[in-house]
This record gives C-alpha cells, sequence and structure tokens, in this order.
C-alpha cells in the first residue's frame, strides 16, 4: 500500500488485519449485552485512494440508532445467522443491496462494546467500484463514500476525554464536509472503529496516548450489574 495515496492493497491490508479466532483479537462475551457485527466496508477504486462506504439511518420511531452515520450492520439473529460475519453480510445485502458474493472479506477488528449495551464485532470487507448499492429506504437514509486519507489525517479527528474509574476515557468523532452545505457527523461506536482500523492498517495514531475506550466491565460497574 503507498501510505502517501492510500491506494487500495489487497495483500497488505490483510495481513495487518486480525483473523477471527485470533488470539490477539479483544472480543467481549457477555450474556448482559446484545451481540451484533457491523461490514468495514471498502470501495477499492484503482487510480485514487478507497472509499470507506457508511450509511445514514432513516428517522424512524424506535430507532435507537435514527439519523447517526454508521456502518451497514445489524443484531446476530440465532433463526437466520450460523456466525457473526453471517449477520454482517446479511445486513449488508438487506440495507445496502449488495450480494454476498459480490463481498470479499479480509478479516476482522477487535470487538467494540456502546453504552446501549451491545458488542459489535467489525468484519473488513471490499467491494468493486462499479458495484450497484440500493438503500433499502425503511432503514437506510442515504450511503456515503468517504476517502479513507480523510480518516487518517489527524486535522479531522476531533477527541474529548473523561474520567471513569480514574481512568481517562477517549471519545472522538469526525466531521467530514462534502460540500459547504452538506456535512456529516460521524461519532460513537463507527468513530471508534475507524480509529482502531487506521492504528492497525497504517500504524497512526489518533487516541490521545493513556487513554482507553469504555468496556463491559465499566458499563456493568455503573449500573450495578453482576
Amino acid at each position: 500500500m503507498n501510505f502517501n495515496n492510500f491506494y487500495f492493497n489487497r495483500d497488505i491490508i490483510s495481513e495487518r488485519l486480525i483473523s477471527f479466532n485470533s488470539q490477539s483479537r479483544i472480543r467481549y462475551n457477555d450474556e448482559n449485552f446484545t451481540n451484533s457485527a457491523i461490514l468495514f466496508l471498502l470501495m477499492a477504486h484503482k487510480n485514487k485512494p478507497y472509499d470507506l462506504v457508511l450509511m445514514r439511518r432513516t428517522i424512524r420511531d424506535g430507532d435507537k440508532h435514527a439519523g447517526e452515520i454508521c456502518f451497514p450492520g445489524g443484531v446476530f439473529d440465532k433463526r437466520r445467522d450460523k456466525t457473526l460475519m453471517d449477520t454482517a453480510i446479511r445486513e449488508t445485502y438487506e440495507e445496502l443491496g449488495i450480494p454476498k458474493n459480490q463481498i470479499s472479506l479480509l478479516g476482522t477488528l477487535n470487538d467494540h462494546i456502546t453504552p446501549k449495551f451491545f458488542i459489535i464485532t467489525p468484519f473488513v470487507g471490499y467491494i468493486q467500484p462499479d458495484q450497484k448499492m440500493v438503500k433499502e429506504e425503511l432503514e437506510v437514509d442515504e450511503i456515503i463514500c468517504i476517502p479513507i486519507s480523510f480518516f487518517t489525517n489527524k486535522k479531522n479527528y476531533q477527541e474529548r476525554s473523561y474520567k471513569l474509574w480514574g481512568d481517562n476515557i477517549a471519545v472522538g468523532k469526525y466531521v467530514y464536509n462534502e460540500s459547504e452545505s452538506k456535512k456529516y457527523t460521524i461519532f460513537g461506536a463507527t468513530s471508534h472503529i475507524i480509529v482502531h482500523y487506521i492504528d492497525i492498517v497504517y500504524n497512526i495514531t489518533l487516541k490521545a496516548p493513556g487513554h482507553r475506550r469504555i468496556c463491559c466491565e465499566d458499563l456493568k460497574r455503573k449500573f450495578k450489574i453482576s
């Protein structure tokens, strides 16, 4: 991979990702949390930096993440999914209309948790630039493609911190201005997963030194769950 222009290179990206069953991968397994999976979806351009494919959720009643920028993905459904990878692929097809056979998987990232008690397992995959995408109107308001080079630029990442049990907890966000009248705020687990990807693939550290993200035990302790 050319680190100056961030062109897509399947071999180098996959070498730096983590396999799902790797002992080095941080994974959470807790009955108090809901298991989910997302697809960290790349669009592999040939003559320019590759894109990260995100989506803005449709605003609707009952959706805890309505209007947010996120990855395609959702909750593990034991009736339809044998694995979390099945969840990520199924949800991507349902939300963006991309068939399983058009997605090439590269590896996984560490699990992330949210304050809403979700465990998110990210799978990384890519599609070709001419891949047709059809949004599911009830769930997806907009499909957004942002060059990966935007996310690697430290000037584009903002972070605040707070104290929890004596530790420094980092909470970050990106603000992407597509035009003067159109901007996207990418925050929470979505921004944290992107920061993790940038760290392990490019060795660019965006999170402040001496800070960490929240974990399952933090929330269980806060809400006094045994």
